[in-house]
């Protein structure tokens, strides 16, 4: 049978999104004692530390993932925890899968297709919309844009193109203040855009500066780090 043409010269409404659409992958860790922000937790005491954990997952995820410019999908640590409610339900979830952070985020970028990708972390208060706007930009003419952090790490990697992720990750010296200068090390410099400069949140210090916030919201702050801590 012949689909029926749309009337008064209208198109109908597309069924299947847009082969090329940009998509923002958040990693996450569910929000437990023991799991997240541990270098925090031993200055600050395990529960301040995963309560500040949540607010902030909730806070970024929930703001991301209404804007209508990317799909948000929010990859989950451990696997096991993909049904939990102390994650946000405003974004997709999928597993992040075993292995090394390097595995993950190949892992995060092959599942997503064709078509830019941007994987930031979820402990970065300062993150906002126009930070991965910028950077879906940079890829419109960069085959890699990168948020660095001040500690030699990155809080934001993006990809042009994600069928077929090399192995970029074999190499990177996690947790060193070598992680950007070895993830950038296999693009040509012409190759490789950045976006703004932010940090993360793992003294007590930087701590008291966001204390004001309530949950919904949180004094501006520099923020970054890897994309997974």
């Amino acid at each position: 049978m012949r689909a029926a043409k749309p009337r008064h010269g209208r198109r109908a409404p597309r069924t299947t999104a847009a082969p090329f659409a940009r998509q923002l992958v958040i990693m996450a860790k569910v929000p437990a004692a023991g799991l997240v922000k541990t270098r925090l937790a031993r200055q600050i005491g395990p529960t301040a530390a995963t309560g500040f954990y949540r607010h902030v997952l909730h806070a970024v995820v929930g703001r991301l993932a209404a804007d209508p410019r990317w799909r948000t999908v929010l990859a989950v640590s451990p696997d096991t925890a993909m049904a939990s409610r102390a994650l946000p339900a405003t974004a997709a979830r999928v597993g992040q899968g075993r292995g090394d952070l390097g595995e993950r985020l190949c892992r995060a970028f092959e599942r997503r297709g064709p078509g830019p990708v941007v994987v930031i972390g979820t402990d970065i208060p300062a993150i906002r919309p126009a930070h991965i706007a910028a950077a879906f930009r940079k890829l419109g003419s960069r085959r890699a844009v990168f948020g660095p952090a001040p500690d030699g790490g990155f809080w934001l990697i993006g990809l042009q193109r994600t069928r077929r992720v090399p192995r970029l990750f074999g190499s990177v010296r996690w947790s060193t203040e070598h992680a950007l200068a070895d993830c950038r090390a296999p693009f040509a410099a012409g190759d490789v855009g950045l976006v703004a400069t932010l940090s993360d949140v793992d003294a007590p210090i930087d701590h008291k500066r966001v204390a004001g916030w309530s949950g919904r919201r949180i004094l501006p702050v520099d923020a970054g780090q890897s994309p997974a801590d």
